[in-house]
């Protein structure tokens, strides 16, 4: 059984420490490039639970889909809050760990305690007009989603009906920023620079510190606008839901719900365009059919943009997989790695053109995203309109040269190449002809976007590329 550290032949389970099993890093190389090579090496050694080294700190990665799902669904057992690891208790974390600035913003899905149920209420609250289809907030989000994408394809369009553009960087990384301007309420372009340093704390580089100080200024900022003035925006529909947060705290859930729609819902677009333009015929005749979300979700199997939840704690002493789980040691459950579970993976129909929702992209139990179908609404929307706006989009790399980056929660795409050719517009109505009735979508004004930092870089990428 590998390095003689897991459960012999008859049965017994190794209940040595974690620290004492000198974990080896996880973020590596091999890593970076290939994740599911480290994943089977760590299930062929350790099994379903191994022991990693995380940027120096040691931690138990759940590799198994049963054991995941074991984790995900017991929040008794299981509990998050970092209040409940015991390492960082005893000072045994270092003050400088690279992801120590991401995990110590105290929002609703790192939080534990007694707190954590009245906010996740709150959350679905205030969430709920954008997720409704019923509401009118919803249809005029999804509007305003359709506007921001052709915005985009618009922009790429300048550099002439045919060409080479990168799809991360010129639409599936400022779509999402766009949205959660509109979700936040964000005056003008001062989102941009929030979604920036939202990548540069999500990407726990050297710089994800002092990037998640701005961030949260700026949002405090917001925070301290909704209060005086509230909006039909997500700030003011959480504070009506929860009044006694206050700026601080109010600051923190904007910086989570900057994450649940921005890397995430960039990287789900990127990987699915990939998917559609590499993919077999099941997917493209799934998308020609108008089957969006189906091949979303066929992608987020394969290739899902949050591979590892962030931490729980181990409530006691537990068996897991085949090693002990001390009380107070951090778990970290890998989406990727439990769908490659040969036990859940080979009872995947792969020919299948509905596929599972088995999947564990979204979390599971109580403590689920409570986000997902806003995170998928965007995505479909953006993947649908790019599909309908260019005739003929291929990948500009071989698919197996596309770079791909990986930090401790993600992967995702570096930049996605791809030669295009945009649709022949549709005739325009008569000038007599009545506008069609469409939700109150506020867009924001050409001037304001060309003052925006971001609108600059992407135009300037346009320049560059002709």
């Amino acid at each position: 059984m590998g390095d003689g550290r897991c459960v012999d032949l008859d049965g017994t389970r190794d209940d040595a420490r974690l620290e004492a099993l000198s974990p080896q890093p996880l973020l590596t190389r091999d890593y970076e490039t290939r994740p599911s090579l480290v994943y089977e090496r760590l299930r062929q050694q350790h099994g379903p639970v191994a022991p990693v080294d995380l940027l120096g700190v040691p931690a138990w990665l759940v590799l198994g889909y049963r054991e995941a799902l074991r984790v995900l669904q017991d929040d008794d057992g299981w509990p998050k809050g970092l209040e409940n690891w015991r390492a960082r208790s005893e000072g045994r974390v270092p003050a400088d760990w690279p992801l120590g600035p991401s995990l110590e913003v105290n929002h609703v899905l790192i939080q534990g305690g007694p707190g954590y149920r009245p906010l996740r209420t709150a959350w679905d609250a205030a969430l709920k007009p954008f997720q409704d289809p019923r509401n009118a907030q919803a249809n005029r989000l999804k509007a305003a989603v359709t506007a921001y994408a052709d915005e985009l394809i618009t922009l790429i369009g300048q550099g002439g009906g045919t060409g080479v553009a990168d799809l991360s960087a010129q639409f599936s990384r400022p779509l999402p920023l766009m949205v959660a301007s509109h979700l936040l309420g964000f005056p003008g372009s001062q989102g941009d620079d929030a979604l920036m340093d939202m990548w540069r704390v999500l990407d726990a580089g050297p710089d994800a510190e002092p990037a998640l100080e701005r961030l949260l200024a700026t949002l405090a900022e917001l925070a301290a606008v909704k209060l005086k003035e509230p909006g039909d925006d997500f700030p003011s529909y959480l504070l009506a839901a929860h009044p006694d947060l206050n700026l601080d705290e109010l600051a923190r859930e904007l910086f989570m719900l900057l994450g649940m729609t921005s890397d995430h819902v960039g990287i789900l677009v990127s990987n699915t365009v990939v998917e559609v333009i590499s993919g077999s015929g099941d997917v493209r005749a799934s998308l020609s059919a108008g089957m969006v979300r189906e091949t979303m979700n066929r992608v987020v199997m394969r290739k899902p943009p949050l591979v590892n939840f962030v931490p729980r704690f181990a409530a006691k002493d537990t068996p897991l997989g085949r090693y002990t789980i001390r009380a107070g040691d951090p778990v970290w459950v890998s989406s990727a790695a439990a769908h490659a579970d040969p036990l859940f993976a080979n009872h995947v129909a792969q020919g299948s053109t509905i596929s599972t929702r088995a999947h564990l992209s979204w979390g599971a139990g109580p403590r689920q995203c409570p986000a997902r179908e806003l995170a998928s609404t965007v995505a479909a929307v953006g993947v649908g309109r790019l599909f309908e706006r260019f005739s003929h989009l291929d990948l500009a790399l071989p698919v197996d040269q596309l770079p791909w980056r990986s930090s401790p929660f993600m992967r995702g795409l570096r930049s996605l190449p791809v030669r295009y050719e945009l649709a022949s517009l549709p005739a325009q109505p008569p000038v007599d002809a009545p506008a069609p009735e469409t939700p109150d979508t506020v867009v924001p004004d050409p001037s304001v976007r060309q003052r925006s930092s971001l609108w600059r870089y992407l135009t300037g990428l346009i320049r560059a590329g002709r």
